[in-house]
């Protein structure tokens, strides 16, 4: 069922306190992190690959990564990211009266496979709908989603039309034209999702995804993204 606005801070307090903090894993103190991966969007959409469902565009230049469509879009990261590792980005969704400029759908997929090209997700085509991503095992978070009414949680198993629901908030939601500060952390089967420091989803995963691609995925919308990081956790030497 639907978790309500009322109930969405003690679910979120609650996983904080078994996941931790969005700096971390569950031995933070005892580890430090590398820079594995990094896009500051001033030389194009070399990192990246994108699918379109119905056109739109999707540039990187001057420091923004900016997409902005008319239907679906999904747009990848090429390289494949191995856990445990935090990822961030800040992503402003624009609402300054153009034609894509509708506030809804900031999503992420994160190790992500599709099983049908398990070593190389990018070997299958794919065109942007949404159904098209069936075939992937990953996490999915849709915030701000179905005209920035839900905020939700999936799992996605590799089934056609089997996309398991985590979790399912009423909030939190979209803010026209201000920044979203995201941090992923994946984590052995610690999987979180955090925005402008509050952890909106916390879940221990007992068969967890613990590597794969990343990609922005959205929905008619309009937005641009910035700060784009990803540290690798390594445990200190003695």
């Amino acid at each position: 069922m639907p978790t309500t606005r009322r109930t969405f801070a003690a679910l979120s307090a609650g996983a904080a306190l078994a996941v931790v903090s969005p700096t971390g894993g569950a031995h933070a103190a005892s580890r430090h992190r590398r820079l594995v991966a990094r896009d500051d969007f001033c030389h194009g959409l070399g990192q990246w690959a994108t699918e379109l469902q119905g056109g739109g565009t999707v540039t990187a230049s001057r420091g923004i990564l900016e997409i902005d469509v008319p239907s679906g879009a999904t747009v990848w990261f090429r390289q494949r990211l191995e856990g445990p590792y935090l990822l961030e980005y800040t992503a402003t969704p624009v609402s300054a009266g153009g034609v894509n400029d509708r506030v809804s759908d900031l999503n992420n997929f994160w190790n992500a496979t599709d099983v049908r090209s398990p070593e190389d997700l990018l070997a299958t085509p794919r065109a942007g709908a949404f159904d098209e991503y069936d075939h992937l095992t990953a996490y999915y978070a849709g915030y701000g989603a179905n005209h920035n009414t839900t905020t939700r949680l999936r799992r996605y198993v590799g089934q056609p039309g089997v996309r398991p629901l985590l979790l399912d908030y009423a909030e939190p939601l979209l803010v026209p034209n201000e920044p979203n500060r995201v941090r992923i952390v994946s984590d052995g089967s610690t999987v979180q999702w955090w925005n402008n420091g509050r952890l909106v989803f916390g879940h221990l995963d007992p068969q967890p995804y613990t590597s794969g691609h990343f990609a922005f995925r959205t929905v008619w919308s309009h937005f641009r993204i910035s700060g784009f990081r990803v540290w690798r956790f390594t445990r200190k030497h003695p």
